[in-house]
C-alpha cells in the first residue's frame, strides 16, 4: 500500500489530456489528468466515468445542458452519454475513476487518443 500525494503527483507531469494511472481499485483505474482548453465530444459505450476536480474549474458540456464542477466536487458521466470536458481555468487537475481499458476519447480516435497509459 502507498499513499498518493495528489499535489506532488500533479507536479510530476505537464502534459494535458493524457491520463496517468496512480492506482487500481478492483477492475478500475484511478487516474490523474490535467485539462487545458476544450477536449472532444465523445461517449463511452460500456463505461461510466467519474471526474473529481482537485484544482481549477471544469465545465462538463452535455447535450442536455452544461454542468460546472469546482474543487472538491465530482461528476459521474454515465455510459453512453455524449460529453465534452472543458477547462474554465487555465488548468484543471482531475482524478478519474474508470474501468480498466477505458479509452480517453471513447468512441472517437484522434490526436488526443492515448492508447497506452503511463503509471506514476
Amino acid at each position: 500500500m502507498r499513499v498518493v500525494d495528489l499535489a506532488e503527483t500533479f507536479g510530476r507531469f505537464t502534459d494535458a489530456w493524457s491520463p496517468k494511472i496512480v492506482g487500481d481499485v478492483n477492475d478500475m483505474h484511478v487516474k490523474v489528468v490535467k485539462l487545458r482548453g476544450e477536449f472532444v465530444w465523445h461517449h463511452h459505450d460500456a463505461e461510466d466515468e467519474l471526474f473529481w476536480v482537485v484544482a481549477g474549474r471544469l465545465r462538463m458540456q452535455l447535450r442536455d445542458g452544461d454542468r460546472e464542477v469546482g474543487p472538491g466536487q465530482l461528476i459521474i458521466v454515465p455510459r453512453g452519454v455524449e460529453h465534452c470536458p472543458k477547462a474554465l481555468t487555465d488548468e484543471v487537475h482531475v482524478v478519474l475513476l474508470e474501468p480498466k481499458g477505458t479509452l480517453n476519447t471513447g468512441d472517437v480516435k484522434n490526436e488526443r487518443t492515448v492508447e497506452t497509459l503511463e503509471r506514476l
